[in-house]
């Protein structure tokens, strides 16, 4: 569900990025370093440096008892702990381990408590660093969505965690795929799901090949009363792009779930695509069964994304059974929630139901609601979906050459979230339940631009990659 395009010409793009650095005092009271504390992630252990010429300076013994003490008094039984000296650092400092982690509140009372003893020259705490990765891929610069600033998914950072999406596959149900160099070592060929000779467009109805011939219509009035002559929009090879493009290859764009696979499923064609035919495409990418179809197999989908909608509600349609099939399945399913500007409880998937289910608003790089999003207490969370770049073929018709473009739509804010599934649970751990992982999703956020839209009607926030990666136990 695309609303507008914009070729990106490769000969003469150029970017002007600027950034604002604040600074702030490190020290508070020139004793406990509080800026560390700025991450998110848990602290599980102090450095301590004590006055040269101390008391407790090389003894160990000293240290010890000053630890006990606070580990005494410090937060009482319903949260107690202990510390203990570990080691003196190269650099002299101590480092002070505890037994347990602590958030941004409590280790805080405990760097001034550590700081209250005559003989510490200084109190930091222990916090984890990590790999950076700015990917080389030509255009990443124009990849909003996957940076941290306020409109940004903080992907970037996610990355640096190291889950990547490997051995992870995120089925597109959309309109199929055409290869892209930025794409064809992350696709997997699915299947095409549409029985309509005429729409399919390929000269045949279903078949074992989900590649997109084009979706143009050459006339007017050719899909429904007014309807009007059109392009092919390459639609589902710019949705997988923005779930695992190749990425750090020097070239084209970045990919959220950069290490995952896409399962290229195609049911949308000239006109669209049937209910009947789109319910199949999901019972199948999650591993059910289709008569007449072979079975998915090892390719079953570990998250569907379907940047798709239409009028209607789906309760008690086919497309609700289909995805309650799949989430039973354990695969969570993603769904865009629409461009209508209205409320997504007269659409379809967007007001289908389950646990595990995902409904995507879209936002813009200033972290505010898309004009054109649908909203509503049906809406789970938002994501990027103005001006997002990604993979595309220059065809008007029939295939052409690779590129590559923006698009803005709910569509495009979808795969942001289906990537992020993909990367949540390629940590080294069971999988999440569907339901399990919307949950985490809906925790971990960023906050809306002030002022913000109402609450309760463009989910909890925007996504936080980062955060929902970090905290993610599976």
């Amino acid at each position: 569900m695309s609303l507008r395009t914009r070729n990106i010409r490769l000969a003469a793009l150029t970017v002007a990025v600027s950034a604002a650095v604040a600074s702030t005092s490190a020290f508070a009271g020139d004793l406990v370093n509080l800026g560390a504390l700025s991450s998110s992630g848990p602290v599980d252990g102090f450095i301590v440096t004590y006055k040269d010429g101390s008391a407790s300076k090389n003894n160990k013994a000293a240290i010890q008892r000053s630890l006990d003490s606070i580990s005494a008094s410090g937060f009482g039984r319903a949260k107690a702990m202990t510390l203990r000296h570990d080691r003196t650092l190269g650099v002299g400092a101590d480092l002070v381990v505890a037994n347990r982690s602590f958030d941004r509140v409590d280790a805080e009372q405990l760097m001034r408590q550590l700081a209250a003893n005559p003989d510490v020259a200084s109190v930091e705490p222990n916090i984890r660093l990590y790999p950076t990765l700015t990917p080389n891929d030509t255009f990443f610069n124009l990849q909003y969505g996957f940076q941290s600033g306020i409109g940004g998914s903080n992907a970037d950072q996610a990355w640096n965690l190291g889950f990547l999406g490997a051995g992870k596959i995120v089925a597109v149900i959309d309109t199929g795929y055409r290869p892209h160099v930025d794409l064809n070592a992350n696709i997997i060929n699915g299947y095409d799901f549409i029985t309509n000779v005429a729409t399919a467009n390929d000269g045949n109805g279903r078949d074992s090949s989900a590649l997109d011939p084009g979706d143009w219509s050459p006339t007017p009035n050719l899909c429904y009363p007014g309807s009007p002559v059109t392009n092919s929009s390459w639609h589902g090879t710019h949705v997988a792009g923005t779930v695992a493009a190749v990425t750090n290859n020097a070239a084209g764009v970045a990919g959220m779930a950069y290490k995952s696979k896409v399962l290229a499923v195609r049911a949308l064609g000239r006109c669209g695509g049937t209910l009947a035919d789109i319910a199949d495409a999901v019972t199948w990418a999650s591993g059910g069964t289709v008569p007449g179809v072979p079975a998915v197999g090892a390719n079953k989908a570990t998250v569907i994304n379907m940047s798709l909608g239409g009028g209607g509600s789906c309760a008690g349609s086919v497309m609700q059974t289909a995805i309650t099939g799949a989430l039973g399945r354990r695969t969570t399913v993603v769904v865009a929630a629409g461009n209508s500007n209205a409320n997504v409880s007269g659409f379809t998937p967007a007001s289908c139901t389950g646990a595990g289910l995902i409904v995507v608003g879209a936002t813009d790089s200033a972290a505010k609601k898309a004009s054109f999003s649908n909203f509503g207490a049906g809406v789970d969370v938002s994501a990027p979906g103005v001006s997002i770049a990604s993979t595309l073929n220059a065809g008007t018709t029939v295939p052409g050459a690779d590129n590559y473009v923006y698009y803005s739509g709910t569509s495009m804010a979808s795969p942001h979230v289906a990537g992020l599934v993909a990367l949540m649970q390629s940590k080294p751990a069971a999988d999440c339940a569907p339901a399990q992982v919307e949950t985490l999703i809906k925790t971990w956020i960023k906050p809306f631009a002030a002022p913000p839209p109402p609450v309760g009607t463009m989910g909890t926030g925007i996504i936080n990659a980062f955060t929902t990666v970090q905290n993610a136990p599976c």
